[in-house]
């Protein structure tokens, strides 16, 4: 518990002191697509510096998925159905996925409107 909170820490220190170059974007409008997957992607391909940004793509994810469950938009009975074992990774890849597929269009748009469309179609629940 307590090396977690130790990571976590670094990494939202070292967020602060270098600040991301889309520092903008944390209010919610202005977060763009190509914002979240900047970090999505430098998780996955800088082995020094990447565990800063995993966290805060994996936390944004998270973050979403969560308050969809709790808003009552995803999960049983909806559309929705967040992978229940690791959903960060497997959302963040169906993410990736989902912008590539038309990333001239996409990767301007909202985040959260990314990551909606993302989960629609990579997690649409069984019927």
């Amino acid at each position: 518990m307590m090396r977690n909170f130790v990571i976590a820490a670094i990494g939202f220190a070292a967020l602060a002191a270098t600040g991301p170059a889309h520092s903008e974007g944390f209010a919610g409008s202005g977060y763009s697509t190509g914002d979240l997957l900047a970090t999505c992607q430098e998780a996955d391909s800088d082995a020094r510096n990447g565990i800063f940004a995993e966290i805060e793509c994996e936390q944004y994810i998270l973050g979403f998925v969560d308050a969809l469950k709790e808003a009552g938009a995803a999960g049983d009975g909806t559309e929705i159905c967040p992978p229940a074992v690791n959903t960060a990774d497997e959302v963040r890849w169906g993410f990736t996925r989902w912008v590539y597929g038309d990333y001239s269009n996409r990767r301007q748009m909202p985040a959260s409107t990314a990551l909606m469309g993302a989960l629609k179609d990579d997690f649409a629940c069984a019927k």
